[in-house]
């Protein structure tokens, strides 16, 4: 615990890790000469307008766009949205969330050119899916098959902690807390439960998930909206305190011990990325088997999943927590803050935190199945994918009902570890990223024909 733990806070999210994400991030908006920001609008119209209507791509994947996004979101929005966000003001002060803001900014850029990648270099596996991701556009861009193995290796090696076992101990905890539900009973239902969806692959997850995201996200926000009105008030000084402590600290305050600007800032970009997963290489596994005529255009999904995430609800949450006042206590941990901050804002907000959780947590679990499963496949072919979904439905149980510290510590190790050869790969592939987004941004409403040629622009070094 305390050789993973020194890890962590020494090395893996220290402050060199944490600038060579925002570093790549800022090098990948150089390198496409900040398209995402100077054409915001065309990334919103080309990704709010797709979710209610179907497009025709000529060119097939396995799911729909919003489906591939939604997928994404449920691996991403959880309990880093609800229980992240109120550890980070914590432990950060408010200045943590203006910090949390300017990762997510740069981690736009950073998801949209590794789901751009990941659509340009993936291919079939032995039974024609569709299948990509950073396993993919290392080993066909870099030609680096090692490379990739490890991303592989870290990538399943996490989905057992942050993909499963922490979600399962949190919805558990949850219900338990609330509806004085035993985690044992939750454990057996949840890993049921669990089974049903993995067992139908990428479609039924995909099914799930583009009822789940949506369904989560608009209770938590009316949720989230009750609290505000009660507390609006408040809201501007919530505002004025993320800015002035970004730079100068948050001074001991009630039970709280207080934090520099520097901590501020390791913290909140450590936790945006938490959230957000920009750069893990985790959620284009999941953009790779979508319908899409252009890699670039399922790229603007992922820069709308990170505005979305992080930009919209966990701003959303540090404001009606900030607008408590309970963030201050240091008595109290994220999830009883979380829980509080609504409750006392309007009776039964803490249902909507709980329930909020539970949908949040059975999101994470089945979308992190997914990434693990191409991982799995990727390193042992289809025979590792049975043993691998066994042991994934029973390590649902296992979180339901164990204590969990050790867990998240290597959850970040991993995820941490992840991140690095897919951060080589984005720095090593950028002219790539440049290429096809110059061709997609000259008349984006465009569709490209069936079979458009794109090898023009990628290099592939490796079968």
């Amino acid at each position: 615990m305390s050789i993973i733990t020194w890890l962590n806070d020494n090395i893996i999210w220290d402050m060199p890790m944490l600038i060579l994400m925002i570093g790549t991030g800022v090098y990948l908006t150089f390198i496409t000469n900040g398209v995402i920001f100077k054409k915001f609008g065309t990334v919103m119209k080309h990704t709010l307008r797709t979710i209610f209507k179907r497009y025709d791509y000529q060119e097939k994947g396995t799911i729909t766009p919003f489906q591939a996004v939604s997928t994404a979101l449920a691996a991403t929005v959880g309990t880093g949205n609800i229980v992240g966000v109120a550890v980070a003001i914590q432990a950060g002060g408010p200045g943590a969330i203006f910090w949390m803001w300017i990762s997510a900014l740069i981690g736009m850029v950073t998801k949209y050119a590794e789901v751009t990648l990941a659509v340009a270099y993936r291919g079939r596996n032995d039974r024609n899916e569709i299948v990509g991701g950073p396993m993919y556009y290392i080993t066909r861009g870099m030609g680096s098959k090692t490379l990739a193995c490890l991303f592989c290796i870290f990538g399943f090696l996490a989905s057992y902690g942050i993909g499963n076992m922490v979600q399962a101990n949190s919805l558990a905890g949850g219900l338990e807390s609330v509806f004085s539900i035993p985690t044992w009973i939750t454990g057996i239902v949840l890993a049921i439960l669990v089974g049903l969806v993995i067992i139908g692959g990428i479609g039924r997850i995909a099914s799930v998930a583009e009822i789940l995201v949506p369904l989560m996200a608009v209770l938590y926000m009316l949720g989230a909206a009750m609290a505000l009105i009660a507390n609006a008030s408040n809201i501007p000084a919530a505002f004025m305190s993320i800015i002035r402590d970004a730079f100068t600290g948050t001074a001991a305050v009630g039970g709280f011990a207080g934090a520099t600007s520097m901590y501020a800032t390791r913290i909140g970009i450590s936790r945006g990325i938490f959230t957000n997963e920009a750069g893990l290489g985790s959620a284009p596994i999941a953009h790779a088997a979508a319908h899409t005529d252009h890699p670039a255009r399922q790229g603007l999904w992922g820069a709308f999943e990170v505005f979305f995430d992080t930009l919209v609800m966990c701003t959303v949450t540090a404001l009606v927590i900030l607008s408590s006042g309970l963030w201050t206590d240091s008595s109290l941990d994220g999830n009883t803050i979380s829980s509080l901050a609504f409750e006392n804002a309007f009776k039964g907000g803490s249902y909507i935190v709980s329930i909020g959780l539970v949908l949040f947590a059975f999101a994470t679990i089945i979308a992190w199945y997914y990434y693990a499963e191409k991982c799995v496949e990727f390193l042992f072919g289809r025979k590792g994918i049975i043993p691998f979904r066994i042991s994934f439905t029973g390590v649902a149980f296992v979180g339901c009902v164990s204590e969990l510290e050790l867990v998240w510590q290597l959850a970040d190790l991993l995820n941490g570890m992840m991140a690095i050869p897919n951060l080589i790969a984005l720095i090593a592939l950028s002219g790539v990223v440049r290429r096809l987004t110059k061709d997609f941004f000259k008349d984006p409403d465009r569709k490209r024909p069936r079979n458009e040629n794109f090898s023009k622009y990628i290099t592939i070094k490796r079968k």
